[in-house]
């Protein structure tokens, strides 16, 4: 520990957190800042540069595969048995995009909903994809950049990477003698980053998308006057509010009504106006609909309803939703194909075949080289671990969020527990070595300052496309899709990096040359 009463210099970075909504909700009248480091982490233009260039080809290729449906199906289908909540996002998959059952054939155990949560307007989706992903990647000493996992889901702190960035360039200037002793580069050249600005950007050119779509009808039911409306689903009793707050005030500045709700207030409010247009009792006609929730059994579980069908009710408000007219993240498509099931599968693909998913052979060779070296669980998996060493993989399950992965000595014993009808539903992936700052870094957790001596980055590069297409205005009047970045860095001997459920910090990119 550096100290347990910090400088004034972090007395002001933290005030200037606060101060700019880096912080996470403590009760439901106070928060905290974040973690964050007091100086950024060095990268190599080269290697930014490269990342830059290729990441909006993984977005491109995640929208090929989410629209891949019998890709799709074929792919998680095996997971299923060992994997009950993927089990259900396959079934709600399919419900999504085959014909609906007549009512007459519903089962009498629904027959106390209301019927415009289970009743779907048309056979097909009708809703437009919008596909905002954080790739993460680690910097690995010998084998460079390597994607750790999609995340196509509430896929989150792209605000905070902005702000943490923006904290950094304050510190620069208000601090310069500690900033300079605790920064890892003499190149002063901090690495800009627009990612609140540029997602708002590709949600706002959805959301108006949408609305211009509904100009006519909208004259006749007599919205026309009624601005686009941007829906957030949240969990209940969220913490991690001003990171989605930020975004939602970015949303407003541009003439966008921001909504929140959970899955349960959804519940029988939904229902289908002219030309399959989403409307929200209360709020009227919704134009994009955006999920931080849905990734885990949990949100879609009530009290108040009977708790046999309860996450069935749910999970039917979010099917209904997708067969709507509206730009939606994520889909259940998305969220499928960006599964470490289907991550393990497009690495093991040759580029030859990744141009099946809608990329040219040079695009295909470029995704290959940032795919990591993953291999399914099979009843040969715990040989491997003990042949080798358990230091060179990492064992993943399905999960969205921290807490997922096992590492080190708790590999082998949790393989020996896998039943065989589970094995699919895990994966190894070769772990990782990157190298750590080469200087000592300080951080800040709760006000307090540590010194921390093999500090890691994490790299996530934000991608925003509208139904395959690059969503963000570029300065040359084009569209782009790379959103920004967002560092996570952490001590090497640490396993969960995660800022809001582990032990890592808020960071952001100098140029090392």
């Amino acid at each position: 520990m550096y100290s347990s009463h910090p400088p004034q210099a972090t007395t002001d970075a933290i005030e200037w957190a606060l101060t700019h909504g880096m912080a996470l909700k403590t009760t439901a009248y106070s928060a905290t800042h974040t973690a964050f480091s007091f100086a950024p982490t060095p990268i190599s233009k080269a290697r930014y540069q490269q990342l830059v260039a290729s990441v909006g080809l993984l977005g491109k290729l995640v929208h090929y595969v989410s629209e891949d449906h019998q890709f799709l199906n074929h792919a998680i289908d095996p997971i299923t048995k060992g994997d009950p909540f993927f089990n259900a996002l396959l079934e709600m998959h399919k419900a999504i995009h085959q014909a609906p059952k007549q009512s007459s054939e519903r089962s009498t155990e629904h027959s106390t909903e209301k019927s415009v949560s289970l009743e779907h307007p048309s056979s097909s989706a009708k809703r437009v994809p919008l596909l905002i992903m954080r790739s993460d990647f680690m910097d690995d000493a010998a084998l460079g950049p390597k994607l750790i996992e999609f995340n196509g889901i509430a896929a989150g702190m792209g605000p905070f990477g902005q702000r943490v960035h923006e904290l950094h360039k304050f510190l620069q200037l208000q601090a310069a003698d500690t900033f300079n002793q605790w920064s890892a580069s003499t190149n002063n050249q901090l690495v800009e980053n627009h990612a609140l600005e540029k997602l708002a950007n590709g949600i706002a050119n959805a959301t108006f998308k949408i609305k211009q779509e509904f100009t006519h009808s909208d004259l006749s039911t007599g919205y026309e006057n009624h601005p686009p409306v941007f829906l957030m689903v949240v969990q209940a009793n969220e913490d991690n509010v001003y990171d989605q707050h930020l975004l939602e005030h970015a949303l407003q500045a541009k003439g966008i009504k921001t909504v929140r709700r959970t899955f349960r207030e959804l519940h029988d409010k939904l229902t289908t106006g002219k030309e399959h247009r989403l409307l929200l009792e209360g709020v009227g006609p919704i134009d994009t609909v955006y999920l931080r929730a849905g990734y885990q059994y949990c949100d879609y579980h009530a009290n108040d309803i009977i708790s046999r069908v309860c996450c069935e009710a749910l999970m039917q408000t979010r099917i209904f939703i997708e067969k709507h007219r509206v730009a939606i993240n994520a889909t259940v498509s998305q969220q499928l194909a960006t599964s470490k099931r289907v991550q393990m599968l497009l690495s093991s693909m040759t580029a030859e075949q990744l141009t099946t998913f809608g990329l040219t052979l040079d695009e295909a060779s470029s995704v290959k080289q940032l795919l990591g070296e993953m291999r399914p669980v099979t009843t040969d998996s715990a040989a491997l671990i003990s042949q080798t060493s358990p230091e060179q993989w990492v064992l993943k399950n399905q999960g969205e969020g921290g807490g997922h992965c096992i590492f080190d000595d708790d590999i082998l014993p949790k393989l020996l527990s896998l039943k065989p009808d589970e094995y699919q539903a895990w994966s190894l992936m070769r772990r990782l070595q990157p190298t750590p700052r080469p200087t000592p870094a300080l951080t800040v957790r709760k006000g307090e300052l540590q010194q921390v001596d093999d500090l890691i980055s994490e790299i996530g590069m934000f991608t925003v496309h509208i139904d395959g297409k690059p969503a963000i205005n570029d300065l040359n009047g084009g569209q782009q899709a790379y959103a920004g970045y967002l560092i996570r860095s952490k001590s090497a001997r640490t396993t969960e990096g995660g800022v809001h459920s582990g032990m890592g910090v808020l960071d952001s990119l100098v140029f090392s040359d």
